[in-house]
C-alpha cells in the first residue's frame, strides 16, 4: 500500500519526465478520443468522422496546454518544496477540474452546445479523468521501472568490485541519473542543500571534503534513507552514524558530528520524530 505522506519521487517532477509526460498524455488524449469516442462524443454534432477528428485534434490540443503550464508551475514548485503523494494527487484532481472547466467553456462559449451547463461539466469531468489518469498511471509505472533498473545498475558497479568493504558504497548521480561519485556510508557526513545543486561532505584522508553535485535534495533522500542518511533539516540530510550528540543551544537543536572539524547540524521539530526514531533503531531501542 502505498504511503500518501512520503517524499514524492523525483523523476515524477524531473524535467525529462514531465516533458515526456505531457508528450504521452497529448497523444493518448488524441487515439483515445477519435478512436474510443467515449460518452457518444460522435453523436454531439453532426459532423463527418474527418471533421469531428480536425475539431477534437484542436480541442485536446488545446486542452492539453492546461497540463502543460500545470507541470512548469510543478517543477519549479517541487525544486523549492518536499511534495508529498498525497499533494501530488491532488495537485492532478486540481488538473482534472481545470481542463474539465476549460472544455465546459469552450463547447457552452464557442460551440454554443444547447446541453445543461451541469451534463457538459459532467461529461467533461468523465472523459478529463479518463485522459489523464490513464496515460498519468502508464507513466507512473514505466518512470518507477527505469528509476529501480537504474538503481540496480549502479548496485552492481558499486558491488562489483574485488574489495570487501564492510561499508557500502553510496552513489551519487546527477541530475540526468549519471554517477558523479561514489562513497563509503561511513565516510559520509552530511548532505547540504543548494538551489539545485548539493554539497556532498565526507571524511578523505582524515579531512572533510565537499563534492559539488547538480542535483536536488528531494530526488536523493528516497535513495540515501536506506543508508542511514536522513533528513533533519529543510537543507540538510545528515549520516545518523556520524552523530555524536544532539543538544540544544539558542537556536534551537544541534547535532554534533563526528568529524576531523567542528561540525554542527540544525535539526527543525519537522524532521525531529523521525530522526529519534532512525536513532532508536541504530541503537537497539
Amino acid at each position: 500500500m502505498v504511503n500518501l505522506n512520503q517524499p514524492l519521487p523525483g523523476y515524477l517532477t524531473s524535467k525529462a519526465n514531465i516533458i515526456r509526460l505531457v508528450g504521452f498524455t497529448a497523444l493518448f488524449a488524441l487515439v483515445f478520443i477519435n478512436i474510443y469516442a467515449p460518452f457518444g462524443v460522435e453523436t454531439w454534432y453532426n459532423v463527418t468522422r474527418l471533421e469531428l477528428f480536425v475539431y477534437s485534434s484542436l480541442v485536446i490540443l488545446t486542452g492539453v496546454l492546461v497540463v502543460v503550464v500545470s507541470r512548469i508551475i510543478l517543477y519549479f514548485v517541487s525544486n523549492r518544496v518536499q511534495l508529498t503523494v498525497f499533494q501530488y494527487l491532488v495537485w492532478i484532481l486540481g488538473e482534472v477540474f481545470l481542463m474539465a472547466l476549460f472544455y465546459t467553456l469552450y463547447e457552452k462559449l464557442i460551440l454554443s452546445d444547447n446541453r445543461p451547463l451541469e451534463t457538459v461539466f459532467g461529461n467533461s469531468v468523465q472523459n478529463t479523468a479518463l485522459v489523464l489518469f490513464l496515460p498519468y498511471s502508464v507513466l507512473w509505472l514505466y518512470f518507477s521501472y527505469v528509476d529501480k533498473k537504474g538503481q540496480i545498475e549502479a548496485l552492481r558497479e558499486n558491488t562489483g568490485s574485488a574489495f570487501d568493504f564492510k561499508s557500502p558504497m553510496v552513489g551519487f548521480p546527477d541530475e540526468k541519473g549519471v554517477l558523479q561519485l561514489s562513497l563509503l556510508s561511513a565516510d559520509i557526513l552530511f548532505i547540504e542543500a543548494s538551489s539545485n545543486y548539493v554539497v556532498v561532505a565526507y571524511v578523505k584522508k582524515d579531512k572533510v571534503s565537499r563534492f559539488l553535485l547538480r542535483n536536488t535534495m528531494k530526488k536523493l533522500e528516497p535513495e540515501l534513507v536506506d543508508y542511514g542518511i536522513i533528513r533533519c533539516h529543510r537543507s540538510f540530510m545528515v549520516n545518523v552514524d556520524r552523530v555524536r550528540l544532539m543538544r540544544k543551544d539558542k537556536t534551537g537543536l544541534v547535532l554534533e558530528l563526528d568529524s576531523p572539524e567542528n561540525l554542527e547540524i540544525p535539526v527543525t521539530k519537522t524532521y525531529l520524530d523521525a530522526l529519534l526514531k532512525i536513532f532508536g533503531q541504530h541503537v537497539g531501542l
